[in-house]
């Protein structure tokens, strides 16, 4: 059963990592998809490749999440293209980890820009839409790190923290017109970032978890799905963690 047969879909951030499960899943379940991207287009490429035999539109768009002017104009272009907006995921972000003492300000202000103004950006875009449709799905992607913190990840852990915060103030701002807004907390999850992590880390980050193992892409979509469907038609201002038993 298709459960976004229709739909369509803006996901920041779709060309790699947990977005690119994100455009393959919402496509597998009949989402038309507008995603972007910031530096590599053979890899947003990729991505519609692989999403494009579900028999779906999917359009790439490259855009720079944390400028407000770029994200009026991409929406706006999408808008054009797509003719409504059903479901935004904020999914762009960046990691720029380091112990306080030695992180600069431009480290803190990246990641801050990048994981936080990014979502006030895209919301904010798509709100006008949504309200005169009376109906919405926004799901923002936080991280595990921002309910529990990491040391070396303090601008990282603000940022996330501050998307949580996010989330349940829009989720209380428009429920009455039956937009719904969540939020996605992962823990470790096997990307190419986690690729580069020494196996000694690797094997730390995993015993931190009850399940004794990374989780995937493509279990981060899923909830995504779940999220974004009539599935969770009573579900706002939630996060729901994906962690392996983390906390």
């Amino acid at each position: 059963m298709k459960l976004l047969e229709n739909k369509v879909a803006i996901i920041t951030g779709g060309s790699r990592g947990i977005g690119a499960a994100m455009v393959k899943k919402l496509a597998e379940h009949g989402a038309n998809i507008a995603f972007t991207f910031r530096s590599s287009e053979e890899q947003a490429n990729n991505t519609i490749k692989d999403a494009s035999v579900h028999g779906t539109t999917i359009k790439a768009y490259r855009s720079d999440a944390s400028s407000f002017e770029q994200t009026q104009q991409v929406v706006a272009e999408i808008m054009k293209d797509f003719g409504k907006i059903d479901i935004l995921i904020n999914n762009a972000g960046v990691t720029r980890d380091n112990l306080l003492m030695r992180m600069s300000e431009d480290n803190w202000d990246e990641v801050m820009n990048n994981n936080l103004k990014s979502v006030f950006n895209f919301t904010k875009a798509i709100m006008r839409p949504m309200l005169k449709a009376r109906k919405g799905s926004i799901i923002n992607v936080s991280s595990i790190v921002g309910l529990k913190g990491n040391a070396g990840q303090a601008n990282y852990a603000a940022s996330k923290a501050g998307v949580i915060g996010f989330t349940k103030s829009i989720a209380q701002e428009v429920g009455s017109r039956n937009i719904r807004c969540n939020a996605i907390a992962p823990g470790f999850i096997d990307t190419d970032m986690t690729d580069n992590l020494d196996d000694k880390i690797k094997d730390l980050m995993i015993q931190a978890t009850s399940l004794k193992r990374f989780g995937s892409t493509e279990e981060i979509a899923n909830i995504a799905i779940f999220l974004a469907s009539d599935l969770s038609s009573y579900i706002t201002g939630e996060t729901l963690n994906c962690s392996g038993g983390m906390l």
